[in-house]
């Protein structure tokens, strides 16, 4: 998982001087289309499906699988982490939505001044979750890979945010719950460890 975001990361950086054409071709095209309801929809609630994908994989691993269960934890410990660095990081670079730059009918309505483009949370969200589903459960990257996607890509498409907003977004989520889910990895093999060595 980690070279997706590698490779997220790098599509992100190369996508910088395309970002105007970008967003005009993929907000202007469905801005009154047929795919406007459907573009409108994912916007807004995509990144629902994923967490009630991470939902039903939290349930079958309290009942089946405790270690998956202790991947889930630690991934949602990365999920909370990477939303709170988007945050920050929007706080720190003040990127305006491209819906305020440019002249141009978008799908969703432009959020207000202050509500920062880069990274878009919707997909660092995304990202994050779809990552968390498939460290647990890895069959499942053929769903929560393409819904992660089709998230990212209808924010672009609703004309709040540029590609290499969510680029940048689905790249920190993947990466930092990757982190998290290592980390817990290693925490957990040391408590294991101590616990059979433990004279008492």
């Amino acid at each position: 998982m980690t070279w997706i975001g590698g490779v997220l990361a790098v599509l992100a950086l190369a996508s910088v001087p395309f970002r105007d054409p970008l967003f005009r071709g993929l907000a202007g095209a469905a801005e009154g289309s047929p795919l406007e309801p459907a573009v409108m929809l994912t916007a807004k609630y995509g990144l629902l499906v994923l967490v009630a994908l991470v939902g039903v994989v939290g349930l079958r691993a309290l009942v089946q699988d405790r270690p998956a269960l202790w991947t889930l934890v630690t991934a949602g410990v990365g999920v909370v982490t990477t939303y709170a660095l988007s945050e920050g990081i929007k706080l720190l670079v003040e990127e305006d939505r491209p819906c305020s730059v440019h002249d141009l009918a978008t799908v969703l309505a432009c959020p207000g001044q202050g509500d920062w483009s880069w990274p878009s949370n919707h997909a660092t969200l995304a990202g994050a979750a779809a990552t968390a589903v498939v460290l647990t459960v890895p069959r499942l990257l053929v769903v929560a890979g393409p819904v992660a996607l089709l998230v990212a890509s209808a924010r672009v498409a609703a004309g709040v945010h540029y590609a290499h907003d969510v680029l940048a977004g689905l790249a920190l989520g993947s990466l930092v719950v990757v982190l998290a889910v290592v980390v817990g990895r290693g925490v957990r093999g040391r408590l294991a460890l101590a616990t059979a060595t433990d004279p008492h």
